[in-house]
């Protein structure tokens, strides 16, 4: 039995009691939200609650969350906006860390006992206590994702979780962001104990009152910290993120191995103020600011379905393909039993064949993929078709067969089930004419590979019933995916802002531009890739297909250079050979035809795109300029640190890049053509 502790009843977030073992229980449950974060007046009750504690002394304090998704989410990002320059953040991540440091130098033992989410700051809180056990469920995530945020951890995670686990692991948890598992957590030592969910109270108990000795890095762990080696290590850990990312876009994870290399992770008082200075510049940089912003545009997107408007059970996909396959070992990943339909056995069977492989790559236990796998079913003659509540038209991008396929699936379907077409370009309108309640049709366009990107777009058109168009945006929530709902007009927003950028890539390499020289400048602009990798990846034959299909809105035509390729069979990456030769899935590029920065090879890559996004905006393809920014961002992989097309814009000066494209359209032609929504933009 507990009973709150006297001079905590003005506590809103937090609540303290006390047991008949004297031990004291410290619960985060923030008022009037959904999750737990560490906002600055969670933080300032936090800082009251502990001076309680420390008048009162008792045998151990356990930590723990009363929120059922998760222990704490991190800091509350709503808040980083709020930061004008970095002193005003240097003075709040300064404060923060003392709070934790109060709560690391209590007298008496500590526990987090968490389960969910354990993220961030969270994390960061967990690890300013003396032991963590963690509730073992498939929740359970731990992880420090600051980097995808532009910045780093700020309230002394970076040096306590050096301590903690050593360099190594450490640094592969803060560097690439990733969210790891209990087994995982427990074998470098972030936790201490595991336990079920029905056992955790009475294991952090047993912890608190039966000390072990704390875990520290292990020895080799703590001799790569010496001074020599620590040197060594650095170069190496930064030769590596070379590899991955460049220091000017995101500096974030260069900053980490920079406090590594001079403090080493050591638990002093410069360790802490160097990381306190360290976040407070990344946070103020445009960079991190942007992140910030794609953040919340992600949020946006997540709340657009809601499961209470419609949650599918039973999915059917027509369709065996690479993206009918996938789509379909996705949702049946998620939890959704799923059948697979197709005229063609052995597609079928391959789909099976690259879904087992995806399977056993996403989980961690021979029996939660085979759980994954059985949910997932072939179904050649379709018998599961009338039970399903979603059911995803994916064959190949052909008008007639699509038609023909939907006119014949109608008079089978469920009365309340959604209907939906993977098209990639087809206007919606067409395809609806081809069954006798067109108002039901829907599109969801899954981009290729569907287990990598995040977006789906949802496509209606002015005969398309409200209520679908909100299934379907929950729909697709449920399964995982981000919604971007869009107007049926030809390329919908992502084929239609990507179309311009690669016939500008093609046409640039069709006056002899090396294509080395070509991705090197979308690549230093900031994109994943480069356009003429893009191009191999997604197909030359499908690439041409789409251009076909929204060539009344392209200034001009892929160059002819590109149709031979495809007439020779060379396709791009699936056929071993298109625009670049491909072995074992990489594209064999020439380095030294990649040239120097060239960055008038960048405004004529990148200002077709930006023109088209303008476009987009003013004939109403999404709603607003930040939906617009959401779906070119995370269906292109436009670069996320600029915040998107229409954001960098105004950043540059709208008036400035207008006047640029008219310099460019003078010189190169209909393809850099100003769009009239330049005028109001």
């Amino acid at each position: 039995m507990t009973k709150q502790i006297t001079g905590s009843e003005q506590l809103c977030h937090w609540r303290l009691d006390g047991d008949e073992k004297d031990i004291a229980w410290l619960r985060l449950d923030q008022a009037e939200a959904n999750t737990n974060t560490l906002g600055r007046e969670v933080m300032g009750e936090l800082a009251r609650a502990l001076e309680l504690i420390s008048s009162r002394r008792p045998r151990a304090l356990i930590l723990y969350s009363g929120k059922k998704n998760g222990f704490a989410a991190g800091a509350d990002i709503g808040e980083f906006s709020e930061i004008h320059d970095e002193s005003e953040a240097y003075r709040l991540v300064r404060e923060g860390q003392a709070v934790l440091d109060r709560l690391a130098s209590l007298p008496c033992p500590t526990v987090a006992m968490l389960h969910g989410f354990v993220l961030g700051g969270g994390l960061e809180l967990a690890l300013a206590c003396h032991y963590r056990v963690a509730a073992v469920t498939p929740g359970l995530r731990l992880g420090f994702p600051e980097v995808r945020l532009g910045i780093h951890p700020g309230f002394g995670g970076t040096v306590r979780v050096m301590a903690l686990t050593g360099v190594l692991p450490a640094m592969d948890l803060m560097l690439s962001g990733r969210s790891i598992k209990a087994n995982t957590a427990l074998g470098i030592g972030l936790v201490d104990k595991l336990a079920s969910p029905e056992e955790l109270r009475e294991r952090a108990t047993n912890l608190a009152l039966n000390l072990p000795a704390r875990h520290r890095a292990p020895l080799l762990q703590r001799v790569l910290a010496l001074p020599g080696l620590r040197y060594i290590v650095a170069r190496w850990l930064t030769g590596r993120l070379r590899h991955k990312v460049r220091e000017t876009h995101y500096p974030a994870p260069y900053a980490l191995v920079k406090l590594w290399r001079h403090h080493g992770g050591r638990m002093h008082p410069a360790s802490f103020e160097a990381e306190a200075r360290s976040f407070a510049g990344l946070i103020c940089m445009p960079g991190a600011r942007n992140l910030v912003r794609v953040f919340f545009l992600q949020e946006r997107l997540k709340g657009l379905g809601h499961a209470s408007v419609f949650k599918p059970r039973r999915v059917h996909i027509f369709g065996a393909g690479t993206m009918g396959g996938d789509i379909a070992a996705w949702c049946a990943a998620r939890g959704f039993n799923v059948t697979l339909q197709d005229r063609d056995l052995s597609a079928m069977e391959g789909a099976l064949e690259r879904a087992d492989t995806y399977f056993k790559h996403r989980f961690q236990t021979p029996d939660a993929t085979a759980t994954a796998r059985s949910r997932l079913r072939l179904d050649p003659q379709g018998d599961a078709l009338p039970d399903a509540d979603l059911v995803i038209e994916a064959i190949y991008e052909n008008y007639e067969a699509k038609r023909a396929l939907l006119h014949d699936i109608e008079p089978r379907l469920g009365e309340d089930a959604l209907l939906a077409t993977n098209t990639s370009s087809i206007p919606l309108e067409s395809l609806a004419a081809a069954i006798e309640r067109p108002s039901r049709l829907i599109g969801l366009h899954f981009f290729n590979p569907v287990a990598h990107m995040p977006l789906v777009e949802v496509v209606s058109s002015d005969i398309t019933d409200d209520l679908t168009v909100r299934q379907a945006l929950a729909a697709v929530r449920a399964i995982g995916k981000l919604p971007l709902p869009v107007a049926g007009s030809p390329g919908f927003l992502v084929n239609r802002v990507l179309a311009p950028y690669l016939v500008a890539a093609l046409t640039i390499w069709s006056e002899g531009v090396p294509l080395e020289a070509i991705d090197r400048a979308a690549q230093d602009f900031g994109m994943p890739m480069g356009p003429a990798e893009l191009t191999d990846t997604i197909g030359l034959d499908v690439a041409l297909s789409v251009a076909e299909v929204i060539r009344e809105k392209l200034p001009v035509p892929p160059p002819d250079e590109v149709r031979k390729l495809v007439h020779l069979g060379r396709l791009g990456r699936k056929s071993g050979h298109g625009l670049y030769a491909w072995e074992n899935g990489h594209a064999v590029k020439d380095r030294r035809k990649r040239g120097k920065s060239d960055p008038l090879l960048q405004d004529r890559l990148l200002f077709p795109l930006l023109n088209v996004a303008v476009s987009c905006l003013r004939e109403g393809v999404v709603d607003d300029a930040d939906l617009l920014d959401a779906g070119v961002v995370f269906g292109t992989g436009f670069a996320p640190f600029r915040g998107g097309p229409i954001h960098y814009i105004r950043t540059c000066g709208t008036e400035r890049m207008r006047h640029r494209l008219d310099e460019l359209a003078t010189r190169y032609g209909k393809l850099y053509a100003p769009d009239p929504g330049w005028e109001t933009l």
